[in-house]
């Protein structure tokens, strides 16, 4: 199983980004969490903006894809997105497996 995540500007882009990905079957499920108060270097300086974040669960056969798909979707100029393989159980694993299906 491998999580994607990256952060959004807002809800909204969130939301659309994670419906975009689901309707694609690129991700079993996304979570979302508001409320992300990210500091980070951008242009020079250091920078401090609320986001959300969104972390997508999927397979690795999918998460070129996905990554793909959030570039193109996304706000940002430069997205940051990452990745993690993570341990599931046998039918976390199975599910994600029949979410992801494509064809």
């Amino acid at each position: 199983m491998i999580h994607v995540t990256t952060t959004c500007p807002d809800l909204d882009t969130a939301r659309a980004i994670a419906r975009a990905a689901l309707a694609e079957r690129l991700a079993a499920c996304a979570n979302i969490t508001p409320g992300i108060l990210s500091l980070f270097h951008w242009q020079d300086a250091i920078s401090e903006e609320e986001e959300v974040q969104v972390t997508f669960k999927t397979t690795e056969a999918a998460r070129a894809d996905l990554v793909t798909l959030i570039e193109i979707e996304h706000p940002y100029e430069l997205p940051v997105i990452t990745w993690e393989t993570v341990a599931g159980t046998r039918e976390a694993e199975d599910w994600l497996a029949w979410e992801t299906r494509r064809g």
